[in-house]
Parts: structure tokens; sequence; C-alpha cells
């Protein structure tokens, strides 16, 4: 297992942001993920697990302890059944699935980051999540100090959550396993509103995988959420903030908000979570309370491309990063009564 010390971690997020670790591993098999876990545990040093680096805001003073780079490889395909190992890749996965004409995942394709993150966050785009397709994920728990296997329903998926974000000290991912459909080489029923209307379909239609993908990737594209090194407005987490589920008292509280700061004729976006609960746009509400595309005049910005997205425009710090979504998360706070939470996951610092 490789092994380094003082080591930059900012290479290793798509921020690319934040200071050294004291030690920093690289496990390439399960085996070596656990040891390095259970050494950690035993000696009592603090671990960060990292995958893609996707999901990550460091902070500029780094993480003393032990950071764990999984990079595992395995993909195994058995008839629709899927098993990826935590350190694949998750887009080149989507793109080897959708190769073999089977379908669930394909609308979320571009996604970066590994496949270990998956089921911690539940990932989810255009329509598709992966606790739709997830069977089980197997991690290792450093509270019973053995590899476990957790069903779908125990992992407890909910909007953007899970069972391992609610603990993440506790699990390790290693693997994940999906059902995936043969539908003769076409996509799943096409949720989305924006990539029906891109693909010229109606909602709940299917198309063939491939055009799914190809269109997903595309969106994906002119929203700055495909990683390009030469695009700063890539140099970001993607979605910087969750959309807000509310609850319908505290939605007609914003719908007051909003009638009353941009007119009576404004709606908002309002889409069905579940019994008694709403949920409104994050991009709506940020570029609503001022924030616009290309926002900001330092270091850190929001994209060009995407109000989502907040980005660093290459000599950014954490500091700068935080603060810009600080003024953000304050100003729609106070232009409509919602607070927005950060999607990614903050180490050293807290917003």
């Amino acid at each position: 297992m490789q092994e380094l010390t003082d080591a930059p971690l900012a290479p290793l997020t798509t921020f690319r942001l934040g200071g050294p670790a004291t030690r920093l591993r690289t496990a390439t098999t399960d085996d070596e993920v656990i040891a390095a876990v259970r050494e950690a545990d035993a000696a009592g040093t603090p671990l960060l697990v990292i995958g893609g680096g996707s999901n990550l805001v460091i902070g500029d003073k780094g993480f003393e302890g032990t950071a764990l780079r999984i990079a595992t490889r395995g993909f195994t395909l058995d008839g629709t059944d899927l098993t990826l190992a935590a350190g694949e890749n998750w887009s080149d996965a989507v793109a080897r699935t959708v190769e073999a004409g089977l379908a669930g995942i394909e609308c979320l394709a571009g996604i970066p980051g590994s496949a270990g993150a998956t089921p911690i966050q539940n990932v989810g785009a255009y329509g598709q999540e992966v606790s739709s397709t997830i069977t089980e994920v197997v991690a290792y728990d450093r509270i019973a100090g053995e590899s476990v296997t957790l069903s779908n329903a125990e992992c407890a998926f909910s909007y953007r959550h899970s069972r391992f974000k609610e603990h993440p000290d506790r699990f390790v991912v290693l693997r994940v396993r999906f059902a995936l459909e043969d539908a003769g080489g076409l996509s799943a029923p096409i949720k989305y509103a924006e990539t029906a209307r891109t693909l010229g379909v109606e909602a709940g239609d299917r198309v063939p995988a491939a055009d799914a993908r190809e269109t997903v990737l595309k969106l994906r594209a002119g929203k700055g959420m495909v990683l390009d090194p030469d695009d700063h407005d890539t140099w970001s987490a993607g979605s910087f903030f969750t959309n807000p589920v509310l609850t319908e008292a505290a939605y007609a509280d914003f719908l007051a908000r909003v009638h009353e700061r941009l007119g009576a004729d404004v709606t908002p976006p309002a889409f069905p979570a579940g019994e008694g609960r709403v949920k409104t746009s994050a991009a709506w509400l940020i570029d609503r309370a001022g924030f616009t595309k290309g926002y900001g005049d330092g270091p850190a910005r929001i994209s060009t491309k995407h109000t989502l997205a907040l980005t660093n425009r290459g000599e950014a710090t954490t500091e700068d990063l935080l603060a810009l979504a600080r003024e953000v998360r304050d100003g729609v706070r106070a232009a409509f009564g919602v607070t927005l939470v950060n999607e990614p996951v903050t180490v050293g610092v807290t917003l």
C-alpha cells in the first residue's frame, strides 16, 4: 500500500482546494482498505476516506490524521446484476452498462467521483437515483469490526441521504451491487422534463439508452458539470446546495415571501416530496435572490454556466469558497426565509 507523509490533498478533489494530510495511504484492494481502517482505529488516529474527491471541501489547514484514498477496481456484470468496487470511476461504469445495452443508471452519466460514494449521497440526477437500482452495499463496519452486507432497505435511502451519510464514521463502502434492466437496448422511462424535451419525447417514454446517456452528458456539459481541467466552471463539487424540501406550512410561508418580493404572478418550482412535503429549486432561489451566473469578483465565484455550482477560478482558498457559500446561503435566507444546506462534505471547516 502506497504511503506518503505531509501529502497534498487538493489534487485529489474536484475543487482543487485544501491543505495536506499528515499521512496519505492509497489502497488498491478491499483487504488493504480494511487493514488501513483497522490500523487507524486501533491507534485512535482520525481517518478521512477519499474516493473521487468530487464531494469534498477540505479546510486550508488540511487534515491531521490518515487520509485513505480508495483506488480499488472491479466491474462485474452477471446478466443484469452489476457489482462495482468502491474505487471504480462512476462515469466510466455508467458508460460500460450502456454499451452492454442495460438500463437504470444511464441518466447518471458524467457524474464525477467513484462508485463507492454513490450510495452515501444517494446520487441522483435527471430523474434517476442510485437507490432505485442498488440491491446491496458491502461495507466495513468500524463498530462491529467486520465486513457487512446491507440491503437496499437497510441503507435507509432518502433524498441525497442514506444510513452511511447519517453515520459517517461507521461504514466504509467496499462494493456496491445494482439490479439493472434489459429493455432491449432502451433506456428506463425518461422522467426528467428537460431530458424528455431535449430528446423530443414525452415523459415516460423510452429511448435508446445510448441516446439518453449522450443527451445527459451534453446537458451536464452545458452547465459545467462534466470535469474539464481547462474549464474553471468545472472546478467545483457540482451542485453545492441541495434542493430544499419544505413542509406544506413552510412552503406556504415561502410562497408568501416570493409574492411579496417578486410579485403575485410569480410561482416558484414545486414538486411533491412525500406526504405533506414540497421540494423547490435551490438554483431558482439563488438566482432570484440576486446571485446570478458568474456572481463574485474574487477567486471563488458562482459558475458562469449554472447558479448551483460554486467554483474555484484557479487561485481560490477554501476560505474564499466558504465566504461565497455563506453569502449565498444568508442572502437566500434573508430574501425567502429558506436556509440552503450544503451538499458537499466539509472536512475541518463548517459552513
